[in-house]
């Protein structure tokens, strides 16, 4: 038994076939991944890519250039507005200041009659035969057309004797004792006259109260 098991035939494999199919796999190998490191990828794919560039560029440089111009119209809007306020401003304050010069030329001519007859009085007291009483009527007319033509340009007199005291119109110097019972809080004296110009106080009566 051990003679045929010695006699069993032996194959024996070449040892260069199988150095040449390792160095052939190896060789294929290495030329397969250097072709997909250096393989480029076609431009027709590149197409693509370029153009959606080309074209979120051009978004940008049209918004770029829309806000630019938007820019400019607001600044222009801007200026123009700034102009015309100023415009506005110079002629109102020049209105103004024309109202005021025709308001105090209407209330000079009110008050040039009166200034004429205040001259044609002192002139008068000059003669010899001028008496008091003449000057006394003289006075008193011209104090009436006085106070005429200042009601016409709307100054009004505050009455305010045997009024109640009212602080929107009257201040009190003093208080004195009432000289009867109905005049407690009342206004018993009027030691300066108040005037309103419309209905705007320009000038508080200055009074005594009774206590």
């Amino acid at each position: 038994m051990n003679e045929n098991t010695d006699q069993t035939p032996k194959t024996d494999i070449p040892t260069e076939n199988t150095d040449n199919i390792s160095t052939e796999n190896t060789t294929n190998s290495t030329e397969n991944i250097e072709t997909l490191e250096t393989e480029e990828v076609p431009s027709e794919q590149n197409e693509p890519i370029l153009a959606t560039e080309n074209a979120t560029d051009g978004v940008i440089e049209n918004t770029t250039d829309k806000i630019t111009q938007e820019l400019a119209d607001q600044k222009d809007k801007y200026l123009r507005l700034l102009a015309d306020f100023e415009n506005f401003r110079r002629r109102t304050a020049k209105e103004k200041i024309d109202f005021l010069e025709q308001a105090n030329a209407k209330l000079i001519l009110e008050l040039l009659p009166v200034l004429d007859d205040f001259e044609r009085a002192a002139k008068s007291m000059d003669a010899p035969e001028t008496s008091i009483e003449s000057v006394k009527n003289g006075i008193t007319l011209v104090y009436g057309k006085f106070l005429k033509s200042l009601e016409r340009q709307g100054l009004m007199p505050i009455h305010s004797n045997g009024e109640v005291f009212d602080v929107e119109k009257h201040e009190a110097i003093t208080q004195i004792p009432a000289p009867t019972e109905d005049m407690k809080g009342k206004i018993i004296d009027t030691v300066e006259k108040g005037y309103t110009l419309g209905e705007k106080v320009v000038r508080f009566a200055k009074v005594v109260i009774g206590q």
